[in-house]
């Protein structure tokens, strides 16, 4: 490593005294060791390949790595492993889906009382989103299509995000087009910034039709009169008449250097991926003078840096993924922090944290061989889903189980991130305890049915494969002997084996990202 001009990379020599083999030094990483340095502190170990494939397969994919892919992973001697695959994994079917269900969560997507998008929309719906997701559609296309279509709520699908939202006002759709592409609370605005923005949407208008929930989004041609727009950051536009106000907030949204549109989104995906972000809560930006988004203090550095790289990337969402997940930061341990390590910003390491309802619903079903019952209040077409469907690949906020709801699966009602409520719970922890139905799934498992199935004096081998198959490694010696211990005192080796998979199933190490 050279000492360049101008750059950190000097204050950080020591770090290479953690590990014989780091994860490849990033400019990124340069930001957030600028922050650690600050508070005093350095980077966490990094965390071992088991723990970074537990972990990546879980925020890019929301899925458990399967014995066979942990096993082709670990085996693996290739240097490159790691960001070959993040590539991969940015591929998959389960990305689309996992990720598409991170956006419906933030755009409503829902059939029922208070959005009412019905299910046919919410069908057409979701379809874009996992298409634009899958095909990696550029961020600014993203936003203005979902900001400027019209047309009908089942054939032109980004229209629906105008009908999203609890009541149509133009005030209501402001504070949705903010929290959504600014990161931000309108109500946190000046009043006069507040109607400012409202005003952009005050031409949109609704339709019937002659089908059955079907409705005509669009800008009201015969408004009568220009409009005098304000930008948040006080430029102004007229809007003639027969002009539609949607596409100058577009306009101004995604011109280059726009802090408002850059920064809400990288604050949100690194929000997304490492648990807290540079600015918390990671959809609360703050209003400046002069119409800006606020500072982010220690992260500003950061922020800035992952701007740049995502204006340069053209909008490229999976890029900034990418970006993320191959540094350091990403990659540290959030198990053996080095002293004084809790003095630094959250933002600057890898938080523990709950895995969402429907992560774990498809991980108890891929165990246990059967899936959820769903339920929907709406017995129209499209809300039967059958219990083969994922979890994590549900189209419909309204189709739900007692599972999701148990384990905090938002109601998208608001489109908030803190709608998803990922904390521990004692209603969860007995249910986990205590549910006849999971035991009957861990004792009945076909996943690990060939593991119970190993012949006497095969205890040890046992312990193996299930802490492999669960957590995605082997058991430490300690590990191993205290179940060696619990076979000896329990008398029934078959009771014992299952026992031991109820107890790692119900251990934090199985239900958290770490």
């Amino acid at each position: 490593m050279y000492l360049v001009s101008h750059r950190p990379r000097y204050l950080f020599l020591v770090l290479l005294l953690f590990s014989a083999v780091l994860p490849a030094w990033s400019d990124l990483d340069d930001q957030v060791g600028v922050v650690l340095v600050k508070a005093g502190t350095t980077f966490a170990e990094p965390c071992p390949d088991e723990v970074f494939l537990r972990r990546v397969y879980l925020d890019l994919c929301g899925t458990l790595p399967r014995p066979e892919e942990t096993e082709s992973f670990l085996r693996s001697k290739d240097p490159g492993k790691r960001s070959a695959l993040v590539d991969e994994l940015l591929g998959r079917e389960e990305y689309a889906d996992y990720w598409a269900l991170r956006w419906g969560d933030v755009l409503r997507v829902k059939s029922e009382f208070p959005i009412n998008l019905w299910p046919n929309a919410v069908q057409a719906y979701h379809r874009w989103l996992r298409d634009a997701v899958k095909t990696n559609l550029g961020y600014d296309r993203f936003a203005r299509a979902l900001l400027t279509s019209s047309g009908s709520n089942f054939r032109d699908p980004p229209v629906n995000f105008y009908r999203a939202v609890p009541a149509r006002d133009p005030g209501t759709l402001a504070k949705a087009a903010a929290l959504t592409f600014l990161g931000t609370r309108l109500e946190t605005w000046p009043p006069a910034a507040q109607a400012d923005l409202a005003a952009f949407f005050s031409r949109v208008t609704y339709k019937r039709t002659l089908e059955w929930k079907e409705e005509i989004v669009y800008s009201d041609p015969l408004a009568s009169g220009e409009l005098r727009l304000r930008f948040p950051d006080g430029g102004t536009v007229v809007a003639r008449v027969g002009e539609d106000p949607r596409t100058a907030f577009a306009d101004w949204l995604l011109a280059p250097g726009n802090p408002w549109f850059t920064r809400a989104l990288v604050n949100r995906v690194w929000y997304w991926l490492l648990g807290t972000a540079p600015v918390e809560p990671a959809d609360a930006l703050a209003w400046a003078p002069g119409g800006k988004p606020a500072g982010a203090g220690d992260g500003e550095g950061l922020l800035a840096f992952l701007e740049t790289e995502f204006r340069r990337s053209g909008c490229d969402i999976r890029a900034l993924i990418r970006l993320i997940a191959v540094s350091r930061t990403y990659q540290q341990s959030a198990v053996r922090l080095p002293e004084g390590y809790s003095r630094a910003p959250a933002f600057a390491r890898y938080t523990l944290r709950r895995l969402d309802a429907e992560i774990l619903a498809d991980a108890f079903t891929w165990i246990g061989g059967v899936g959820p019952n769903y339920v929907s209040p709406i017995p129209e077409p499209f809300t039967f889903v059958p219990d083969t469907e994922r979890s994590i690949a549900l189209t419909d906020g309204s189709i739900s189980s007692s599972f999701l709801v148990r384990f905090g699966r938002p109601a998208r009602d608001t489109g908030l991130l803190s709608e998803r409520d990922n904390r521990a719970t004692e209603d969860q922890a007995l249910y986990l305890l205590n549910s006849n139905e999971l035991k009957k799934r861990i004792d009945a498992s076909p996943v690990l049915k060939p593991v119970y199935m190993l012949g006497a004096g095969r205890q040890a081998e046992q312990v193996r494969r299930l802490y492999f198959i669960l957590l995605s490694r082997f058991p430490s010696p300690g590990e191993a002997e205290a179940a060696a211990a619990y076979y000896r005192s329990a008398g029934d080796p078959g009771r014992a084996v299952r026992d031991l998979a109820w107890a790692l199933i119900n251990g934090k190490e199985f239900l958290y990202r770490h």
